[in-house]
């Protein structure tokens, strides 16, 4: 499979727009949990790992040649969003300290590395100017309604359920949090169906 197999025959677009929705709204509901989660990790930490974001990124971008075709999007996407779903789970069973802040912070340094590659990528996928118009709206509506969920539900803990502190609040959304990515994952495998597979 070579970069010119990059076309939306090789997935579904229904599942693929799912896919987008899912994810974004898990951005929208975890984006306030990330300060109170790496509140344990020092300055240091965040100039090291913009060191190592810097040169994992330009990394990427020389193999573009190789993994410009869908077998590796989706694999790659696959992995990040697997890397999610252990932090999120992790959230749920460890204490937040440092090691567990490091994870996460080291998780979601790999998908901003990523991050150029799979929006390059997912353009070549979807060439239709329609369909990228669904995907930017679709994908900006679901980052709203995460943001404002995310937004009643700390609010509803503090004033409802006298839940005020901030490790708690967190922990608590990351319930919903770890359905959303369930389903981010199934729409992911779905969407590329045999096109995930490197003998299609």
């Amino acid at each position: 499979m070579t970069g010119a197999n990059l076309n939306s025959s090789t997935l579904n677009f229904g599942w693929f727009l799912a896919y987008k929705f899912f994810n974004s709204l898990f951005l929208g509901l975890s984006i306030g949990a990330v300060f109170t989660l790496y509140e344990p990790l020092s300055p240091a930490t965040f100039s090291a790992g913009g060191v190592g974001l810097a040169l994992a990124t330009m990394v990427i971008a020389t193999q573009y040649h190789r993994i410009f075709d869908p077998w590796w999007f989706f694999r790659l996407s696959l992995g990040v969003e697997v890397i999610i779903l252990f932090g999120v789970i992790g959230v749920l069973i460890y204490p937040i300290e440092q090691p567990l802040a490091l994870f996460i912070y080291l998780g979601y340094q790999v998908t901003f590395a990523l991050g150029s590659y799979l929006v390059r990528c997912e353009t070549l996928l979807v060439v239709e100017q329609r369909r990228l118009t669904q995907l930017d709206v679709t994908k900006q509506i679901a980052y709203l309604i995460g943001m404002g969920a995310s937004w009643a539900a700390y609010l509803m803990m503090e004033n409802h359920f006298a839940v005020v502190d901030k490790a708690a609040q967190v922990v608590a959304i990351h319930g919903p949090l770890l359905v959303v990515e369930a389903a981010v994952i199934a729409c992911l495998v779905l969407a590329f169906g045999r096109a995930g597979s490197r003998e299609s």
